[in-house]
């Protein structure tokens, strides 16, 4: 089964999938957080044949929600509507620092998004 990964932010969120059998996480895209937004990755579930989406949950260091969490919470419970897929959140503490080793370019929300379902993935191994 196909996972997305999603690094959602304020201005742009993160896309990543895993490969078919859900063992490797890539990025895919990175996209503008406005009104399109939630049909373009409806798009890409469909597209991509997702079976489940994995959301990063945004903590403060005391492991308390932190002020995006209020939206990203909103985005999971519309994102799990308009899907009809299961959407769990695995911790994103530090996931774009160490996206930003890798480069600063346009992709970066997109390879932090991958290194979130990479967590989830082997957390779930």
């Amino acid at each position: 089964m196909r996972r997305l990964g999603i690094d959602y932010g304020s201005k742009r969120v993160g896309l990543a999938l895993t490969d078919e059998l859900g063992e490797f996480a890539y990025p895919l895209a990175v996209l503008a957080n406005n009104l399109k937004l939630l049909g373009r990755i409806k798009a890409v579930c469909v597209n991509e044949t997702v079976g489940e989406i994995v959301l990063g949950e945004s903590l403060n260091f005391r492991r308390r929600q932190n002020s995006i969490m209020r939206a990203i919470l909103k985005f999971k419970t519309r994102l799990e509507t308009l899907t009809g897929l299961p959407v769990m959140l695995e911790d994103e503490t530090l996931t774009t620092k160490e996206a930003g080793r890798s480069g600063g370019d346009q992709m970066l929300d997109a390879r932090a998004a991958a290194i979130i379902l990479r967590n989830y993935l082997e957390r779930r191994r």
